[in-house]
């Protein structure tokens, strides 16, 4: 496997651990590319941006981990 490749694998890596620490493991995956839009509409900067940047960085240290994710998302 090239460099690039591997580079490539573990951002898609990394993305889907986003989307199963935000509990939409299950999600319609058109339901998750039209949010994915939405949020690319959001400007860079802008008190949306920050809001939801703090909502997520806070998510990231005080969340519960992957595992725990994964266990409640199997239950429903």
């Amino acid at each position: 496997m090239t460099a690039e490749r591997k580079r490539g694998a573990r951002q898609k890596f990394l993305l889907g651990g986003i989307v199963v620490k935000a509990r939409l493991s299950k999600a319609d995956r058109t339901f998750l590319l039209g949010g994915l839009l939405e949020l690319a509409r959001i400007a860079p900067g802008s008190s949306e941006h920050h809001r939801l940047r703090d909502i997520g960085k806070a998510a990231f240290i005080e969340g519960p981990s992957l595992d725990t994710v994964q266990e409640k998302a199997e239950w429903h």
